[in-house]
């Protein structure tokens, strides 16, 4: 079964749009860098970033439950393009002014007047983007199930991972260093251009993608209300939520501070630091095109528990080593079981929620998975600032990644008891005689 044109419009945005996230992935906290050494102040970024999750992603559910989805993932595509764009003339403005990370650590080199003020303006910027994002990010994943058939989910998000790992993470980076080595304010730019793409693509994927099976509209807050219910009483989806939230915390402690990890014990430069960048996508890739495979052979249950295992030990090592090359390994096979992890549950969640709350339970099961990010950056900060006060700097830029390994473990048997093969498999038997049930009683309902 073929995956349709609008799969591949859908497809072809994202590659376009990761493109140029893959830029800014190497622009933003370089600019960071360059206009402060503090923990804190850098880990900050990654706060105001994932903030909107715990603000906006319910109520986000709720309108996306209630609009057309296309127009809603186009329209904050716009609004991104636009975000985009403002910073890349300020950068632009200010870019001859601005030392490079490395001459700032050294002493060579200083912040630019008015650094302060920079902060400020990137704070706000990146605060609204994750707005955008927010919305953006959650009707996607309601869309996907409307444009291709539920047996070809694992198959469709899978290329859609991998296309994006290969943009964010092999092809982007290694140019976003480029880039900042012609001018600074180029990554910016190009990022902006690709969000403008992007929606023009998404609006060009025919039909209407307004939720199904809406008759009524109720207020808002009694359709939020049936979303938390309805994923709260689902054990599966309630317990892989609040483990996601976990680990994408943890995930946030190691990296609230990764560019200055990178720049003073590695030793990179932005170009390098783009090269180290590139593991992402050897083993998404590797990821995207086996999870499917690896699921079906290993059990989906075996294979989630397998993600938490390495994910902890690829973060043991990389706090222990100082070898670029062998932190290069460790991001790939991160990215691989991280990749695996993600095809297998957002599949699950598409095949699992009905499309009436798809929006709703997707935006609370990410309130959980993603709301838990801007804490795990406050405390990788945190972790480094006070460390550096009782220690030396570089157990300092080290300690977030061996916290969050040592928690994995204990997230491990957390895990094993409600994660296992069987709890899936019941899980989707119970949503197939649902679907029947429904069907039958909408079929003996007599016409009006």
């Amino acid at each position: 079964m073929k995956l349709g044109a609008n799969y591949w419009k859908l497809w072809t945005s994202s590659v376009v749009s990761n493109f140029g996230d893959g830029t800014s992935i190497i622009a933003y906290p370089w600019l960071a860098s360059a206009l402060t050494r503090d923990p804190l102040q850098i880990a900050l970024i990654a706060v105001v970033q994932r903030i909107p999750w715990l603000v906006f992603s319910l109520p986000a559910g709720v309108i996306t439950d209630r609009v057309d989805r296309r127009k809603l993932i186009a329209w904050m595509d716009v609004i991104r393009f636009g975000l985009t764009m403002v910073v890349a003339f300020v950068v632009l403005s200010v870019s001859s002014d601005l030392a490079s990370p490395v001459e700032i650590a050294e002493g060579t080199g200083a912040p630019p007047p008015g650094a302060g003020w920079y902060l400020v303006m990137l704070y706000v910027a990146t605060l609204a983007f994750g707005i955008a994002e927010v919305f953006r990010d959650n009707a996607a994943q309601t869309l996907m199930p409307a444009i291709v058939d539920h047996s070809q989910l694992e198959k469709a998000n899978g290329r859609m991972w991998g296309a994006e790992m290969v943009m964010n993470s092999f092809v982007g980076p290694p140019l976003g260093g480029v880039f900042i080595a012609i001018a600074f304010s180029l990554p910016f730019f190009i990022d902006g251009v690709t969000f403008a793409l992007a929606a023009v693509l998404i609006f060009a994927i025919s039909g209407s993608f307004a939720p199904e099976g809406t008759v009524e509209r109720r207020s808002f807050k009694d359709e939020l209300t049936e979303g938390i219910k309805w994923l709260w009483g689902h054990r599966l989806l309630r317990s892989m939520g609040l483990i996601l939230g976990v680990m994408n915390a943890l995930f946030m402690v190691a990296l609230a501070t990764y560019v200055l990890f990178v720049q003073e014990i590695l030793g990179l430069n932005a170009s390098s630091f783009g090269l180290l960048l590139t593991s992402g996508a050897i083993g998404g890739v590797l990821g995207s095109v086996t999870a499917s495979k690896v699921s079906q052979t290993v059990g989906q249950g075996a294979s989630l528990f397998t993600t938490l295992i390495v994910s902890g030990a690829t973060l043991f090592v990389t706090g222990l080593t100082s070898s670029a090359v062998v932190v290069w390994v460790m991001f790939a096979i991160g990215s691989y079981v991280a990749v695996l992890w993600n095809v297998i549950t957002v599949s699950l969640r598409q095949t699992l929620i009905p499309d009436r709350l798809l929006g709703r339970v997707n935006s609370v099961y990410r309130f959980f998975a993603w709301g838990m990010m801007p804490i795990g950056s406050i405390v990788g900060g945190l972790l480094v600032a006070g460390t550096d006060v009782v220690a030396s700097r570089e157990l300092a830029l080290r300690m977030p990644f061996l916290f969050a390994a040592a928690v994995y473990l204990l997230l491990y048997f957390f895990a094993l008891p409600r994660l296992n093969t069987g709890r899936i498999e019941e899980a989707k038997a119970d949503a197939v005689a649902a679907s029947d049930q429904g069907t039958s009683e909408a079929t003996e309902t007599p016409a009006s």
